[in-house]
Parts: structure tokens; sequence; C-alpha cells
């Protein structure tokens, strides 16, 4: 039903690629980027602190190890006393722990091959400045605890009961000749390096070292205070990268949300964001495509307008005839005028008929073009079809189809619909018979070339007035020679032609065809008749 005047599409600039290895659109990479940036930055910084975390701890054990392994060698050395059963001296072995002072971060406790308490480093006098400590205890006081430690805590304490629970069994192992070294609950609930190392003389366990390193939780804090950068820099950029995406993605989706609104509510014809429209990405796509979609309602609605303009103007003729008719008929006494206007009337009918049937048929052409699927059709029978069926239903004084396909007999396949390029061979072979003498010939070809098909229908009647090779083309335009029956053509035929040809991405023009001479050249002032030339493309195999 619309002309082929549409207006092409603004051309759409290239897309500068980038992230390339990253799945999805431009747009989509962006995204991805901005929101794992943070993440990224503060996972590795939680993987960097616990590896220093883990690191520290390490590095702890094996100090205390060390340091234990150098003590109880000592005390094995100088405070073993006995042979062949040796023992060892508690009071000399708690002499030599005080002297082996170790740093305040630190506790060293010896038990006796029994497992009881007989020396603590905190016992010292001078510990008592900077850490509360439980009444003094006498080292004659350690024999007979049973593991009851320190004494420092509560037995009733859940805390403590647990933390002593711990170095008993922590204790127990290393009674056993094994060395334990690991992280344990104290008795105030914080954590623990700790490292118990059997004393032993030759096979024998004489006692057991335990030290302890109680500022695991300093340097957890320590840590999490260092973590605290990296958080705040990830806050920091994911709050930019949404301000970023919101800037970017939701301020201009909602701008085109307004625009579409505006359109809607101001019952505007197209609608336009030129900032957007010039981005390079789905956003930029996204409003160029919506200001071609409006752009082209814009069109249909414009067209049908006009439609519904043309269909008014051209019922309207033979509603006036026929009210005419209808109105002199009454009086009109003469028998031969009477036939006459009922001849008018009956010519109207048909008129009005054949006028509704083509627009309604003109109408419904493009709901039949979007909704059929394209399939392979070969022109060539196609054309065979449509000649046969003219040449069988001819009668004596009408022009005659024939089809003269080019030297080549290979299927010439193009891809459409086959009843809508039927009905345009049937609008063009009508419309040459109709500028035809009852005696010529209609004459359909077919050839191909550079991949695209052409159909040509040649008739011999008195061609196209050179002003109006072009307008032929146009709803309801009809040029009829004298003679002709008037109302015999509706004027949509030719429209309907060039609206399912381009559906088809091809073209359709009319030209007049000259009349030879007899050197072979054409006369450029007789005209042999016209020609219609369509053009499709191919399907591809």
């Amino acid at each position: 039903m619309a002309s082929d005047t549409g207006t092409a599409s603004p051309e759409r600039r290239p897309r500068r690629e980038g992230w390339r290895w990253l799945p999805g659109s431009r747009l989509g990479r962006l995204i991805i980027v901005l929101n794992l940036f943070g993440l990224a930055i503060l996972i590795s910084g939680a993987l960097v602190l616990n590896e220093l975390r883990r690191g520290l701890v390490n590095a702890r054990i094996d100090s205390l190890t060390t340091q234990g392994e150098l003590i109880a060698t000592i005390i094995d050395q100088a405070a073993t006393v006995g042979e062949p059963e040796p023992m060892m001296d508690a009071a000399y072995a708690s002499e030599i722990l005080q002297l082996l002072s170790n740093p305040r971060s630190q506790r060293a406790r010896l038990f006796d091959a029994e497992g009881r308490l007989i020396a603590d480093s905190y016992w010292v006098s001078d510990r008592v400045e900077w850490r509360t400590l439980p009444p003094a205890r006498t080292r004659g006081d350690g024999p007979g605890l049973d593991l009851n430690l320190s004494g420092e805590d509560d037995p009733q304490d859940a805390a403590a009961a647990k933390a002593q629970a711990a170095l008993r069994a922590e204790v127990s192992t290393a009674l056993r000749g094994v060395h334990w070294a690991g992280l344990r609950m104290g008795a105030d609930e914080e954590r623990v390096v700790s490292v118990s190392i059997p004393i032993q003389h030759v096979k024998a366990v004489l006692g057991v070292l335990t030290l302890e390193a109680r500022d695991v939780d300093e340097i957890i804090a320590a840590e999490r205070a260092a973590l605290l950068p990296f958080i705040l820099i990830a806050i920091s950029v994911s709050l930019i990268s949404s301000l970023l995406l919101n800037r970017l993605i939701a301020h201009p989706v909602r701008r085109l949300a307004r625009a579409a609104d505006r359109v809607r509510l101001a019952r505007a014809r197209a609608i336009s964001v030129p900032d957007i429209s010039r981005r390079d990405d789905e956003l930029g796509d996204l409003s160029r495509s919506l200001e071609d979609m409006t752009h082209a309602l814009s069109e249909r609605i414009d067209a049908i307008e006009r439609f519904a303009a043309d269909v008014a103007h051209e019922i309207r003729n033979p509603l006036t005839s026929l009210r005419s008719a209808v109105e002199t008929l009454g009086l009109v006494e003469e028998p031969a005028a009477r036939d006459r206007l009922m001849a008018v009337l009956q010519n109207d009918v048909q008129r009005l008929d054949r006028l509704v049937t083509d627009i309604s048929n003109a109408s419904r052409l493009d709901a039949e073009l979007s909704r059929e699927t394209p399939t392979p059709v070969d022109l060539r029978r196609l054309i065979s079809d449509v000649v046969s069926l003219y040449q069988a239903t001819v009668r004596p004084g009408e022009p005659e189809v024939v089809f003269t396909p080019s030297e080549t007999a290979e299927p010439v396949m193009v891809s459409g619909q086959e009843g809508a390029l039927g009905q345009v061979l049937r609008n063009l072979i009508d419309n040459a018979r109709s500028f035809s003498a009852p005696d010529g010939e209609v004459r359909v070809g077919l050839s191909r070339q550079r991949g695209r098909a052409f159909i040509t229908i040649d008739d011999d009647g008195p061609g196209i007035p050179p002003e109006n090779l072009e307008s032929i083309f146009e709803r309801f335009y009809t040029s009829r020679p004298k003679g002709a029956a008037f109302g015999g053509n509706s004027g949509l035929g030719l429209s309907i032609v060039r609206q399912i040809v381009v559906a088809h991405d091809g073209s359709v023009r009319a030209e007049n065809r000259k009349v030879e001479g007899a050197d072979g050249e054409a006369d450029t002032t007789a005209v042999a008749g016209a020609r219609f030339t369509v053009i499709l493309p191919e399907a591809r195999r």
C-alpha cells in the first residue's frame, strides 16, 4: 500500500571493539570490568593479608620451636641427675627457665614427667608490672597441681576450663615424646601460638617445656587495620562504577523512555535524542533504531492517510454517477434513454465492486508479505504456469500471451512468496493485454545476469507518455487510450506490482520500445509498444 518513497536510514558508524577476550557486547564488557575491578582489589588484598597472617603464625611457631629446643637442651644437659634412671632437678630447671628470660609477649611453662607445673615465666616479679596475674605462687606450690596449670583461672569458668583442657591435651601429647605446635584458645578466649617440646634424656621423657605467644590477636587486628584501606578502595570503586553505570545506562534509558512518552502523549511523529544517537554502543544503536522505527511509522501513517484520502476520492466518483443516474431514471420515459441509464448504473456498480476488491487486496498486502516466510521460487516454472493459464482461457478477439525464456533451461531461483510474485505477473500481463490490439501479442521474457533475474513483459500498444513513466506506478493513476471502456480498471494494479517487488528487494521500471528501421537501428520517434522490466535478486545456492 505504501509507495517506494521511503527515506534511507542513517548510516551506522563502525563500532570500536575493545576487550575482545571478554564475552558479550561492548557495553556488557564495560559493566563486567567495572563491577569486577573493585571486587578484584578486595580479593587481592584479602589474599595478600591471609598469606601474611599464615606466614607470621608459621614464623612464630618456628621461632618458638627453635627457642624451646634450645632451652630444653640446656635443661636436659644441666638439670638432669641420676643414672641409670635420670630425673630432672626441678629447682635447678626452674632457675634455668627464669635465667633464660623470654620476651614479654611470650610465656614459658615447665612440667615434670607427671605433668605437674614446676615453673612458669609469669612467676617472675617484673612481669607483674605489665600483665594482671593471679596471686603470687611460690615454686614449692607447683607440685601436686595435677594440670590445674597456672591456677590463675577459676575452674568453674567455661572458657578457663576449655583452655586448661586444651593445654592438658597438648602437654599429654608432648609427654609421649611428640612435639606439638599450633594454635589454641587461651583462658581469656584469645588465640595462642603454642609449642610443647618434650625434655628427653636419651629416650626417657623428663618433662615438657611449653612456650606460648599471645600476640596473635594483635597481629590479626593489625592485619584487619591493614585490610581497611583495601575495603575503602573497593567500596569507592564500586560506588564510582555504580555512578558511571547510572550515568551511562540508567540515565540515557530514562531519557529514551521520556522521549517515547512525549511521542505518545504529544502525538509527535518521531523520537529524537541526538546526544544518545551519537554514541557507538548498544544505547546508541537503540536510540537510532527508535528514531528509524518512529520515522518509518510516521511514513506509514502518512501513507495510510494518503491512501484513505485517495480511496474516498475514487469511491466518490462512481457514487456520484450512481446518484445522478438514479435521480434521472425516474424522470426519463423513453425506453432507449432508460436503457442507457441502466447501463450506466450497471457499469458504476461493476466499477465500485472492482474498486473495493482492489482496495481490499492492497490494504491486505502488507500483512500478507510480512506474515509469510520467503521460500525458493523457480521463476521459469512460475511464469510457464501463469502463461499456460492465459493460453488455456484465451477467447477470440483477445491478445495472446507467449513465454520466450532465455536459451538456457536452468531454473532461475529467487527467494520470495510464490503467490505474491504470481500476482505481479498477472497484473503486468493484464495491464499489457488491456493496451494491446485484439490480434496483438503479449510477450513474457526471462533472463539472468550478474546474480539478478530479469522478467520482461512487452506489448504492442501505443506505449506510455514519457512524462508518465514513473507516475503510472502511483495509486489510482489511470491513463487509457481513446475508445477504452470507462472504469475498466481501478488504477491499483501497477502500484501493487511495485509494492510486492520492493518487498522482495527488487525493482520495476517501465519504458517504451522503439520501432527498428530497415538498417536495424531503432527509430527514436516511433513507439512499438511498452515494456515493463522486473529485476529480482537470485537466491543463494
